[in-house]
């Protein structure tokens, strides 16, 4: 009996290690996981005089034929100030396409730091044949990064995205909240 329920325990436990170690990294920006917020800091931040230089990078899964990369290849941000960049992406099949993208900060050690207020890849992305869309990231630094002598030598943090195809059984589920996101994100629809 104690052997059947330490058996299940086990199984119980490999199916809870994904979201449990999601959580982890999220909660302690390991492994340059980005921090989220609701909203961008408030004026009682007080912005410092340091500044940092945000890079963006993109990359593209060859198994989803879409195009990607940043508007800006960087922008230099105060500490405590709020950032938007953006990234164009474009369909180049001839059919609707859902991807999804993952994200990281390097150096990993700034990433507890990084914090994203708005992100098209909180959501999967839809794009139909040939539809390019500028999406934009909302971001700040958060101050308490002055705290921490650890991160003194940080000039640069490199922000990166990786775009991976969905399949049609994994975005099912997700069709209306796709369509409602790139109604409702900072972005746009070029021609």
């Amino acid at each position: 009996m104690v052997l059947s329920a330490v058996v299940v325990g086990m199984v119980g436990l490999s199916f809870a290690s994904v979201p449990l170690y999601r959580i982890f990294c999220q909660v302690t920006g390991y492994g340059g996981t980005t921090q989220v917020a609701e909203n961008l800091p408030g004026a009682s931040t007080s912005e410092s005089d340091r500044v940092i230089e945000v890079r963006f990078n993109a990359d593209v899964d060859p198994s989803l034929p879409w195009s990607f990369q940043p508007v800006q290849r960087s922008l230099f941000v105060r500490v405590g100030e709020p950032g938007l960049a953006f990234y164009r992406a474009r369909n180049l099949s001839d059919r609707p396409v859902v991807g999804s993208a993952t994200f990281n900060v390097t150096p990993l050690k700034t990433g507890e730091y990084f914090t994203k207020v708005q992100c098209f890849c909180f959501d999967e992305q839809k794009l139909e044949p040939g539809q390019e869309v500028d999406m934009a990231v909302s971001f700040y630094i958060d101050p308490e990064i002055l705290e921490d002598r650890n991160v003194d030598e940080v000039k640069a943090i490199t922000l990166s995205y990786t775009f991976f195809r969905q399949t049609d059984e994994e975005s099912e589920g997700t069709k209306n909240s796709t369509q409602l996101t790139l109604r409702t994100a900072p972005a746009k629809t070029l021609n």
